[in-house]
């Protein structure tokens, strides 16, 4: 059965899967499902590393640090407002967004293909223009 994939931003921030974005993508709060409950796709393709955690963490980090240093500016607030605002503000923003970052990025894994690096030419010195042969001779 052919399917018409949504965009991987959409099935990202839906959390649903990459190939007929109904599925659910997770089976824990950020465990991968083995598979689609609705298609059937094997989800052993993704591997975002901590390619989310990176990203959240340094846009929330850069939104509430931004906030923090108006506020401080702007209001001089005592230490303890600060406490109650700003990691509140980073621990809820950072579990907010990092499942739908994970999903976004499995979703554009499957999306655009993509797959470990290969070297063609591994194992095979002196080919294409870097050996001996191919240096110009003085």
């Amino acid at each position: 059965m052919p399917h018409d994939p949504p965009l991987p931003i959409i099935s990202g921030l839906r959390c649903r899967c990459p190939r007929c974005g109904e599925g659910k993508l997770f089976a824990g709060f950020l465990t991968v499902a083995k598979s689609c409950d609705r298609c059937g796709l094997d989800y052993s393709f993704a591997d975002p590393a901590d390619g989310p955690a990176f990203f959240v963490m340094s846009g929330v980090g850069i939104i509430v640090i931004a906030l923090f240093t108006w506020a401080e500016v702007a209001w001089h607030p005592p230490l303890w407002v600060h406490l109650l605002t700003t990691f509140p503000g980073l621990i809820v923003g950072c579990l907010a967004s990092l499942r739908p970052v994970k999903a976004w990025l499995v979703a554009s894994q499957y999306f655009h293909k993509a797959e470990e690096a290969r070297f063609s030419s591994l194992g095979g010195h002196g080919e294409g223009g870097f050996g001996l042969r191919g240096r110009a001779r003085d």
